[in-house]
């Protein structure tokens, strides 16, 4: 008795779930593509692309952003874990007073009480992933 009312507490576990939650949510970026201007006032022209952000219960936020020549994300003061990530072209980073170069390739974690903002730099779109 005790093995078929734990089988059946598993199964009525898993219905309520693929009920409840989907099992996986696939977004194509050319569907969620938003201009807009540079995040934090940066300024320019950016595309923004927000994954999953209207998933039930995500507790985190994945962006891909295109920073269009002469576009930057505004210095602004960090709340919480963030990486950044270079997919192409380059970048000035500022962080806490500091700038230094970015390139494809490159990933910054910024920390809670850290300030930091992004510009494009070059002739190239700068491609970023944002995860927070």
């Amino acid at each position: 008795m005790r093995t078929f009312l734990a089988a059946a507490f598993c199964l009525f576990s898993i219905a309520t779930f693929s009920q409840s939650k989907q099992p996986y949510i696939l977004e194509h970026e050319k569907d969620i593509a938003k201009n807009e201007p540079g995040t934090h006032n940066g300024g320019g022209s950016t595309v923004g692309y927000s994954f999953f952000a209207k998933a039930d219960s995500l507790k985190m936020t994945f962006r891909k952003r295109v920073l269009h020549p002469g576009s930057a994300i505004g210095y602004h003061l960090q709340k919480e874990d963030e990486v950044y990530y270079i997919i192409s072209g380059t970048g000035e980073m500022q962080m806490n007073g500091k700038s230094f170069p970015v390139k494809a390739g490159d990933a910054v974690l910024t920390r809670p009480g850290s300030s930091h903002g992004l510009k494009q730099v070059g002739k190239n779109d700068l491609v970023i992933i944002i995860t927070y």
